[in-house]
């Protein structure tokens, strides 16, 4: 009975945190403010409490999930409607490197040190601090990076590339499932997947791991288990 009754707890205190994660429309882990940060660890608390302290119910948890889940809510409205409060709540953002010149001060203050700035400017792809003219450390960790001139990538207006439409390539087969509203949303219908399928020799959706139309190709690219 006590395993059941702890299930139970699990289930609701997970349902719960499930629902106002929902609700409150969260940012993906990486994006995460360190306000999201301190209130993921206080409400992982709250509902560790009610697992293992007999003293307090998961109702009393519920509650607590619930007010504090207004106040999270509150603090979002208010970010969002006054401006002055964004930089206090959320941080902003620092330039770390200004005009090709590493910022000290700029590094003491967030308490990031070369070898960090160096392993963030390698996942931008830049393996020399040398080739970055601006370097914005962002409030959630990360860098954006604004290479110097002669480092930057061409476009294809510099190659002289005519101008060709992009159009986003659209998934109908996801883990040998059919995806039929993106399907009918390419233009087309069973039918015709199905023959383009048997034209690879394959005969059910279910040996597809993947895939993909490519408007702009006019192609369809298949990779199977």
């Amino acid at each position: 009975m006590e395993y059941v009754h702890l299930v139970v707890e699990l289930t609701i205190g997970f349902a719960a945190l499930f629902l106002m994660t929902k609700i409150l429309g969260k940012t993906q882990f990486a994006q995460i403010t360190p306000f999201d940060f301190i209130s993921a660890l206080i409400l992982g608390e709250m509902v560790g409490n009610a697992i293992f302290d007999e003293d307090v119910t998961i109702w009393k948890v519920l509650f607590a999930i619930l007010v504090w889940a207004i106040l999270i809510y509150s603090i979002e409205v208010l970010s969002q409607k006054v401006q002055n409060t964004r930089g206090f709540l959320e941080g902003r953002p620092s330039i770390v490197i200004n005009k090709g010149k590493i910022d000290y001060n700029a590094l003491k203050k967030n308490k990031l040190d070369l070898n960090q700035l160096q392993t963030l400017a390698r996942e931008k792809g830049c393996f020399s601090l040398n080739e970055i003219q601006y370097a914005i450390l962002e409030t959630d960790g990360s860098i954006s990076v604004l290479p110097k001139h002669k480092y930057g990538m061409p476009t294809n207006e510099d190659l002289n590339i005519p101008y060709k439409p992009v159009q986003l390539p659209v998934p109908v087969i996801l883990d040998g499932q059919l995806e039929k509203n993106n399907l009918h949303e390419a233009g087309f219908d069973e039918l015709w997947l199905q023959n383009q399928l048997s034209s690879q020799g394959i005969t059910q959706y279910q040996d597809v791991l993947y895939a993909e139309w490519r408007g702009d190709e006019g192609q369809l690219y298949i990779t199977t288990y």
